[in-house]
């Protein structure tokens, strides 16, 4: 019988959420490295070595690759001749680990988990609780595999029941496109087919723990007809052209995972869940013999990228740009912002609208006339830090308070992350505003172009409060121009026209 003991538990499950905060997996490295490479569309390629300079500076500072540190999934086998020492239940031994992990002073994780879910809302403090699944199995140890999963690629996981006679692989090819880039793409497709609603969207959360391995299936050939089937969606979505972040290219994913159950014979459960370009999971096992070790990955598994900010970049004041300047500026176009940056999310738009509906106008110190807003959660800076990492949200989040912030603010501009939805893109055309988007999965090496930063409003609301940071040439991509084109629209339909295995649907 194997004893595991409380502190050695607790210790791997904080050591290993500290250690996915700041590596990636080697196969992920190796992956995104070998689509890089191979990458023809400008735009996604300066996206992708965005993310693999971000991923070599964080592995070497020990600081989160993104800012969103994810909530935190666990898969446990539990061999039945375990024998545990501590009065703690399972769920509370994990969020003892998290707990420990989030708020470790040398590198504090951003704590993202709100409770209760809906209404009030608040924060817990420490990312906690946990999502723990649980299985028991024979033997006598303890198999442990977990994740930080964020939210952007979270919020974009399908779930259908298909008849059984459907084809599967139509439906991928309809629904990875209305997930838009807001999953930080290239990143790896989970699916779970069969079972039961809920088994397939666990099989479609537990397959993105494994090794990308596609090109090795690929150069040895399917044994099967899962493995003909991820290789069949593996080439048939990057054949839509969604490319990195969304802007067109070659790659949109890494791998695609499957993993199946028998289900009812009236139905064909399907799930699918994206992982982002932040991938962060772990695996290990406790024997009793003391905590867990685990291996970080080489620095000679990056590659050798000398990614240039600068070039062919437009540098930009934002103290001075003024509605004549952003009308000139056109889709695709790289930009390097210097100046004062406003930022605010999801619950300071909220209390911003909440405010300006009510009459009260907006607090002291918010004057969003001719400025910019960065949506943006940062983490806690350490050490000398400014800021902590600082990438951008998902800026459809925003979509619906995007009108009355344009018409009723001054506000001239917005950065984020991935596309803009119908409703905001005729806002940013009527007002002649203009839409950015930033890198995500390349926080920090944005914070580094963060120079100073200032509460301004709503400190209460934590990482979303309002605050000024002065960046100095941070990069940025026009997204929506002062016309109302979008980069997300034309750049995956140009890409997917150019592979050619798809065919490009033209609106009527």
């Amino acid at each position: 019988m194997t004893t595991i003991r409380e502190s050695d538990f607790v210790q791997s499950i904080a050591d290993a959420l500290q250690f996915i905060s700041f590596y990636h997996p080697a196969d992920y490295i190796r992956a995104l490295a070998a689509a890089y490479a191979a990458e023809e569309s400008p735009a996604a390629k300066d996206a992708m070595a965005q993310i693999l300079v971000n991923s070599r500076m964080c592995a070497q500072g020990h600081r989160p690759i993104c800012q969103d540190t994810g909530s935190v999934v666990v898969f446990l086998k539990v061999g039945m001749g375990v024998r545990w020492d501590t009065a703690l239940s399972i769920q509370e031994l994990v969020d003892a680990g998290v707990h420990r992990a989030y708020l470790d002073p040398d590198n504090p994780l951003r704590a993202s988990m709100v409770a209760p879910p809906i209404g009030a809302r608040k924060n817990t403090g420490d990312n906690t609780p946990a999502v723990v699944h649980v299985e028991l199995v024979p033997g006598n140890l303890v198999e442990v595999r977990l994740a930080a999963k964020g939210g952007g690629s979270e919020n974009k996981s399908k779930f259908t029941i298909l008849n059984p006679s459907d084809s599967l692989v139509d439906w991928v090819l309809k629904t990875v496109p209305t997930m838009g880039a807001g999953w930080c793409p290239p990143g790896m497709l989970g699916i779970g087919i069969g079972g039961s609603a809920e088994k397939a969207m666990l099989m479609a959360k537990e397959s993105l723990l494994g090794h990308i391995d596609i090109h090795e299936l690929k150069a040895r050939g399917p044994a099967d007809p899962i493995e003909e089937l991820r290789l069949e969606l593996f080439e048939k979505v990057n054949a839509l052209g969604i490319g990195a972040q969304g802007l067109g290219g070659l790659t949109t994913v890494l791998d695609v995972k499957i993993e199946t159950f028998p289900t009812h014979a009236a139905s064909l459960p399907v799930a699918m869940i994206p992982n982002c370009a932040a991938t962060r999971h772990a695996e290990f096992t406790l024997d009793g013999s003391g905590p867990a070790t685990l291996t970080p990955p080489r620095l000679t598994d990056w590659p050798e990228i000398t990614w240039d900010a600068a070039a062919g970049a437009r540098r930009v004041d934002l103290d001075s740009v003024t509605r004549e300047d952003i009308a000139g500026w056109r889709p695709g176009e790289r930009l390097l912002l210097s100046g004062r940056l406003l930022t605010g999310r999801d619950a300071a738009h909220k209390r911003m609208v909440d405010l300006l509906n009510s009459g009260a106008g907006l607090p002291d110190g918010v004057d969003l006339r001719g400025r910019f807003i960065y949506y943006v959660g940062p983490v806690d800076p350490v050490g000398d830090e400014v800021v902590g990492p600082a990438g951008p949200t998902t800026a459809t989040r925003m979509d619906k308070f995007t009108e009355q912030m344009l018409s009723e603010t001054g506000l001239i501009g917005m950065v984020g992350k991935a596309e803009r939805g119908p409703v905001a893109i005729e806002a940013i055309r009527r007002h002649q505003a203009v839409y950015l988007m930033a890198v995500g999965g390349a926080a920090y090496l944005v914070a580094k172009a963060i120079k100073s930063s200032r509460l301004i409003a709503f400190g209460d609301l934590g990482m979303e409060a309002i605050r000024e940071f002065e960046v100095l040439d941070m990069p940025v991509t026009v997204a929506v121009d002062s016309r109302g084109e979008s980069v997300h629209q034309s750049g995956p339909a140009e890409w997917q026209a150019r592979i050619g295995k798809i065919p490009v649907a033209v609106a009527a």
